[in-house]
């Protein structure tokens, strides 16, 4: 039996490790696509049904490529998480123009280029799931979110206009609002600690939300640790 395809754009030992983790537990096939390989492709071998893939996400041609080759390797995506973002932290003084559109082009450019790989099969398919993983920056700018809150306020005002688009043919886009620091499960800290997220529970909301029936679909979820001051 053919495995369902799910794609994970963003690897790192926080986030990105707890969705691929889970997801394969779940019985996906995952792609692991990434600027940099050497962490992902370490992560892919501990999995069966996981494989890295090379991913810039700022290369228009790169993300063609990649998404051919998944598509090749393990066929049509079902879920997609875009997972990558760039933290580039600086007031409006301190910050270079470059720094600015660079933020924009990772987070909000790239989500709409890989977006576009996807949605064609899901059509067709009158199925998949689309999960943006957002920041509480898309709320709200702080003097050293100058750079980064303009970016996932713009990848929040994308996912909403993706989904109002998209819902009607099927495919489920919806937006996980991360507020809180994130622990990686490879330190020694204690992940269970209240004043930090667990990135296997943001997973968990991750693939809820991927089987949500469609009478109840879910936009925007945010999920922060019970002793975050909100």
């Amino acid at each position: 039996m053919t495995k369902p395809v799910c794609a994970v754009v963003g690897i790192g030992p926080q986030n990105g490790a707890s969705f691929t983790r889970r997801f394969a537990s779940e019985g996906y096939a995952v792609a692991l696509l990434s600027r940099k390989t050497e962490y992902s492709s370490n992560l892919a071998a501990e999995i069966e049904s996981a494989k890295a893939y090379a991913c810039d996400v700022t290369d228009p041609l790169a993300i063609e490529t990649a998404f051919a080759a998944v598509r090749a390797d393990m066929g049509k995506i079902d879920v997609l998480v875009y997972n990558a973002g760039s933290g580039v932290w600086g007031n409006i003084e301190e910050l270079s123009a470059h720094d600015f559109e660079q933020s924009w082009r990772i987070n909000t450019m790239g989500a709409f280029l890989v977006s576009k790989e996807v949605i064609p099969s899901m059509k067709e398919k009158k199925a998949g799931t689309i999960i943006f993983v957002g920041a509480t920056a898309s709320l709200r700018g702080k003097p050293f979110t100058t750079a980064f809150a303009p970016a996932k306020a713009s990848q929040r005002s994308l996912a909403q206009a993706m989904a109002r688009h998209l819902w009607p043919s099927g495919i489920h886009v919806a937006l996980i609002i991360i507020d809180g620091g994130v622990k990686s499960l490879a330190s020694d800290v204690d992940v269970e600690a209240p004043e930090t997220l667990n990135p296997d529970d943001i997973a968990t909301t991750a693939y809820f939300l991927s089987q949500q029936p469609r009478s109840a679909w879910s936009f925007e979820v945010d999920v922060r640790p019970s002793q975050e001051s909100w």
